[in-house]
């Protein structure tokens, strides 16, 4: 890890520190949601543009409750943890058992989705597995309370949860679900999948072809749903995700940084002294990530099927625990009959 990403992560958490001080002193002076003129204006922003009912959207923000428990939340993202104690929370054996057995009973939805969709069962399974624990995890918070105390309670990110409440109160009415009635996460995702509401209304499927699109108990469609995500993303089947790199000196530190995005050709991680475990295709790009450890770090030259992942959600280290635990799953499931 370079001075320079040090520096980052201290300037973030701090920034987020006293965004989260000034949000709970909002919170503790706001008794009524409903009074604030932010609410006010998005209601009419609802009924102008959406046509909603004004009275309805009155009605259910009258019951919403602006929660600080979210807001201290949002601030300490597990994804702020070193590598080696965030794998701890997702590579254990009790979630890779669970993700075998949910592969022998889902097997035939999980075959028609990859021939469909061309992501593979082990990639889809541990989506489920990191995200919910195959569902035993979903979130106690209702959506509606979630999604209004980040959008009109947390400034440094409002305008992107506005535009989550507005295609969560959208995807109610498409669906025929009471917005009230919803339960998610702390940001407001929802299901067995955790998809942000536009995300539901973007990429969620009725795989069964019972006209609802149920990514909360439909097994099916949360299997479709997170294969059609993956290739809205440009997923590319059959395609290698990441490899394991070795290091001869430090030389490689330079091309350490925040984004993403595969940048660096073979002959490019040579001239770094950098030696790749396992051969991939020469006109291939790929992404130089390290993970930390206790002691030392762990390098990878990540491919674009990885960068799909952190589509899904945007960290290398969430985007390599659903790598690895795919991988064990898959292991551990070749060891069954």
């Amino acid at each position: 890890m370079t001075y320079k990403n040090h520096t980052f992560r201290f300037s973030s958490f701090l920034f987020n520190l006293l965004s989260v001080v000034f949000c709970l002193f909002l919170v503790a002076c706001t008794n009524n949601l409903k009074d604030t003129e932010t609410v006010e204006a998005f209601i009419e922003q609802m009924v102008t543009k959406h046509q909603f009912d004004k009275a309805e959207l009155d009605n259910l923000f009258n019951t919403v409750q602006l929660k600080p428990e979210i807001l201290k939340r949002i601030a300490s993202p597990s994804e702020a943890l070193p590598w080696y104690k965030y794998r701890k929370i997702f590579l254990t054996v009790a979630r890779i058992d669970a993700g075998v057995k949910f592969w022998q009973e889902n097997a035939s939805a999980l075959a028609e989705a990859e021939q469909k969709y061309g992501v593979p069962p082990e990639i889809i399974i541990a989506i489920i597995g990191v995200e919910t624990q195959f569902g035993k995890s979903t979130g106690n918070h209702r959506v509606i309370d979630a999604l209004s105390t980040l959008a009109f309670g947390y400034p440094p990110r409002s305008q992107f949860f506005l535009g989550e409440l507005e295609n969560f109160l959208l995807l109610c009415r498409e669906e025929g679900i009471n917005p009230a009635d919803p339960l998610g996460s702390y940001a407001g995702a929802m299901g067995m999948p955790q998809f942000m509401p536009s995300s539901f209304r973007n990429f969620a499927v009725d795989f069964d072809n019972d006209n609802h699109r149920d990514i909360w108990h439909n097994n099916k469609d949360v299997i479709a749903s997170i294969g059609n995500y993956f290739t809205h993303h440009h997923w590319q089947a059959g395609e290698i995700i990441a490899v394991p790199l070795t290091a001869k000196d430090k030389n490689y530190q330079s091309a350490l940084n925040n984004d993403l995005k595969p940048n660096l050709r073979l002959s490019e991680l040579e001239s770094l002294n950098l030696i790749i475990l396992r051969q991939i295709p020469l006109d291939r790009k790929v992404k130089l990530l390290s993970f930390e450890h206790v002691q030392g770090e762990e390098l990878w030259a990540a491919l674009d099927n990885f960068y799909v992942i952190t589509r899904y959600n945007h960290s290398p280290l969430y985007a390599m625990a659903v790598y690895q635990l795919s991988l064990s799953i898959l292991n551990k499931k070749g060891a069954f009959p």
